[in-house]
């Protein structure tokens, strides 16, 4: 009897042994599980991390893609000039294929309806076109004189920077912001797509006529290649506007037609750039970093001088003083650089002419969205202003109630 009761607590030790070892196991096995789990979110984690920075970095190249890709090819340029300067045949590719391609496009954009609205206010739309035109060029012209005469800078850049002002404004960045800061959208539709259709016309005279005269230019063989590069395109492209089959295959395919603009673009300023590195220029680090601050400086002048003039002339305006700010300021690199390019394909100087107006895009972009949230409020309380004098005016002129 005694040898079974010790039989039976031996096993019943042995079972709790056992038992304990499994729930030790079983411990051990859940602490290992939860590791894993730890580790696995850790990994999900990491992934969704990089995930998240890989689409932040996507969004500002996409955001800024043409930016990004102009330093790109300027750096390549730089590395191996000959590729753009002698490789890629740049005379034909450049200079006659891509040109002709982005005005051709550009005919198929504009939209000539919107000349019926510069008949609905005349006087606002002539400011805007005077102001950009004639006005900045004008400024931009005795400033860069003023530059020659002290020797600040070279005489190349100079006449990038009158070339630059003579250029239209903007078509989309002038409708976004203009549109973001509460301004006149019909006005920004008209005078952006007005300006740009009289660019092949006007900016090429402008141009010619401020740095023109010195020689390096023949006017009757640059006249040539902007009505067959520039004119014939653009007039082509208005044309095939017409036919209901090609514009409705141009709005469905939009989105690529503007992509390959764009890289259009970006190859002529490659070629243009690889040009310009392979002579030598007269102009060094130093000239270029004063030409980026005097392009601030001019910017914030007309900028502000355009305000002021919007204020006198457009006072219980705000929505049209908006869309003047920017209007009359900004300068297009889609159809300037072509433009550059057709009248200077020859000249060792052209990245120098162009490099100006690629200083001028960005610097516009900051400081128009600087200022939107600003503009925004001031239109916001002009409304008010002027909805409080009209409800005065009607207390004042209505009639006393007998």
């Amino acid at each position: 009897m005694a040898l079974n009761v010790t039989k039976e607590c031996t096993n019943t030790t042995s079972n709790s042994a056992n038992e304990a070892k499994d729930e030790t196991k079983e411990e051990e096995k859940d602490d290992s599980k939860d590791e894993t789990k730890d580790e696995t979110l850790q990994e999900i984690r990491q992934k969704d991390k990089v995930k998240n920075c890989f689409h932040i970095l996507m969004n500002i190249y996409f955001t800024y893609e043409f930016l990004i890709l102009v330093m790109i090819v300027i750096l390549l340029a730089r590395a191996y000039p000959p590729l753009g300067a002698i490789y890629l045949a740049p005379r034909i590719t450049a200079s006659w294929i891509a040109v002709i391609f982005i005005f051709l496009l550009a005919g198929l954009s504009l939209k000539t309806e919107e000349l019926k609205k510069a008949f609905q206010n005349f006087y606002f739309n002539s400011f805007v076109q005077i102001y950009n035109f004639f006005v900045v060029s004008a400024i931009v012209f005795g400033f860069s004189r003023f530059m020659a005469f002290c020797g600040i800078l070279s005489q190349t850049l100079e006449d990038g920077m009158v070339i630059c002002s003579c250029l239209p404004m903007t078509i989309n960045m002038v409708l976004v912001l203009t549109k973001s800061a509460g301004g006149d959208e019909a006005s920004a539709i008209f005078n952006a797509a007005f300006g740009n259709m009289i660019v092949v016309f006007l900016s090429p005279v402008l141009i010619l006529g401020y740095i023109g005269i010195t020689g390096e230019v023949n006017i009757l063989s640059v006249f040539i290649k902007l009505v067959i590069r520039v004119v014939l395109p653009v007039c082509i492209g208005q044309i095939l506007q017409k036919i209901k089959v090609v514009s409705e295959f141009v709005k469905s395919k939009k989105k690529y037609f503007k992509k390959a603009q764009m890289y259009a673009l970006v190859f002529i300023i490659y070629t243009t750039f690889c040009k310009t590195f392979s002579n030598e220029s007269e102009s060094n680090i130093i000239d270029i970093l004063l030409m980026i601050l005097f392009q601030f400086v001019l910017l914030c002048t007309v900028m502000i001088l355009a305000w002021f003039l919007l204020k006198l002339f457009f006072r219980n305006e705000p929505k049209l003083r908006v869309m003047g700010l920017f209007g009359c300021t900004h300068k297009t690199v889609a159809m300037g650089v072509p433009l550059i390019n057709a009248i200077f394909d020859d000249n060792p100087n052209l990245g120098l002419y162009t490099l100006p107006l690629l200083i001028w895009h960005p610097l516009q972009l900051v400081i128009g969205s600087f200022l939107v949230p600003r503009l925004n409020r001031f239109v916001n309380s002009e409304k008010e202003r002027l909805e409080k004098n009209m409800e005065k005016n009607e207390e004042e002129n209505g009639l006393p109630e007998l």
